[in-house]
C-alpha cells in the first residue's frame, strides 16, 4: 500500500514542480549528475576494451549504489510513516522526468535555432537535418524517453521502493554513457547496454501500451508489428505506438557520426513530418497524466 501511495505522490510532484529549482540555484549537484560523476571515475579506472572490465564497472556502480539507496530507505523507515512517504516521494520524483522531457521538447517548437536545440536532446546529426528531420527528431525522443524518464522509473519505484527507482536511474545512466557501438565502447559498454535491454524490456511495452490506450489505436499490439525491427529491443515498441497515434511514420534514413543509418519506418503513415505532429504528440502528456492518476486513485480504493 505505501509503494503506491509514494509513487502516486512523486508522479504528482513531478507533475507539478517538474525539475527543482534548488539543483540550480545551490552547490548541491542533482542525483543523476553526481551518479554521473561516479560512473565517469570508475570508467577512468576500470577502461579497457574488455566486457569483462564493462561488467566490473557496472557491478562495481551498482554494488555501491544499491548500500547507498537500501541504508537511506533503512534510515527513512525509522522516521513516522507519514513523513517516510512524503520524503521518499519528493527523493523519488527527482528520478522522474515527464515535466522536463515535455518542456525540452516543447522548447523546440519555439527555438531561434531548432537544430541546437534539438541536438541537445539526440544523438543523431543535426546539422544538415530539415524541418521534417527536427519534428521527427523530437517525437522519437519523447516517445523513446517516456519509457526511460516515466514509466521505468515509477515502474521500479512500485516494485522495489526508492532503491529500485535510484538502481533503474544508475543503470539507464551507464547506458547513456558507456553503451555505445563505436571503437571505444563497442566491447566495454557491452554489459552495461545489454543490462539496460533487459530492465527496460517490460516498461518499454506497458509505455507503448499506455500511447495506444490514450489515443484509442486498435489494435492495443499492433505496435509489436513495426517495434521489433528496431535495433534496440525496446526503443522500437513506444516510438511505433506514437507513429500509429499520430498517422505518420518515423524512422527511415538517419544520420549518427557522419554516417547514414537506413532504419525501418515504423507506422504507416505520412513521411513528412509537421509542427502539427509535434503539437500533437505533445498534447499525449495530459492524456498520459490523467491516465495514469485514475489507475492510481483506482489502485488506491481497492487498497482501502
Amino acid at each position: 500500500m505505501t509503494a503506491i501511495i509514494t509513487a502516486f505522490l512523486a508522479y504528482l510532484i513531478d507533475t507539478l514542480f517538474g525539475e527543482f529549482k534548488f539543483f540550480e540555484t545551490s552547490k548541491v549537484k542533482h542525483p543523476i549528475i553526481m551518479i554521473g560523476f561516479l560512473i565517469s571515475s570508475f570508467e577512468k579506472y576500470f577502461y579497457k576494451d574488455s566486457i569483462f572490465r564493462g561488467a566490473v564497472l557496472v557491478l562495481i556502480t551498482l554494488t555501491l549504489v544499491s548500500s547507498l539507496s537500501t541504508f537511506i530507505m533503512i534510515v527513512l523507515n525509522l522516521f513516522p510513516t507519514f513523513l517516510t512517504i512524503m520524503i521518499t516521494a519528493t527523493v523519488a520524483s527527482i528520478f522522474l522526468a515527464h515535466n522536463m522531457l515535455y518542456t525540452e521538447v516543447k522548447n523546440i517548437i519555439s527555438a531561434s535555432n531548432q537544430k541546437e536545440a534539438i541536438a541537445q536532446l539526440v544523438s543523431r546529426d543535426t546539422k544538415n537535418m530539415s524541418q521534417s528531420d527536427i519534428y521527427k527528431a523530437s517525437i522519437e525522443t519523447y516517445a523513446e524517453n517516456l519509457s526511460d524518464g516515466v514509466i521505468a522509473p515509477l515502474f521500479y519505484l512500485i516494485l522495489f521502493g526508492l532503491p529500485g527507482i535510484i538502481i533503474y536511474k544508475t543503470i539507464n545512466t551507464m547506458d547513456s554513457m558507456v553503451g555505445y557501438r563505436n571503437n571505444k565502447y563497442e566491447n566495454f559498454g557491452k554489459f552495461a547496454a545489454k543490462l539496460d535491454d533487459v530492465v527496460n524490456y517490460i516498461p518499454s511495452r506497458v509505455t507503448a501500451l499506455f500511447i495506444m490506450i490514450v489515443f484509442n489505436i486498435k489494435p492495443l499490439l499492433s505496435f509489436y508489428h513495426d517495434g521489433k525491427k528496431h535495433d534496440s529491443p525496446n526503443a522500437g515498441h513506444p516510438i511505433t505506438a506514437m507513429a500509429l497515434g499520430l498517422n505518420i511514420s518515423l524512422g527511415g534514413e538517419t544520420s549518427y557520426f557522419g554516417i547514414i543509418k537506413n532504419k525501418p519506418y515504423f507506422g504507416k503513415g505520412r513521411r513528412e513530418i509537421c509542427e502539427d505532429d509535434l503539437v500533437k504528440a505533445l498534447t499525449l502528456k495530459s492524456k498520459l497524466d490523467a491516465t495514469v492518476f485514475v489507475l492510481f486513485l483506482l489502485s488506491l480504493t481497492q487498497l482501502f
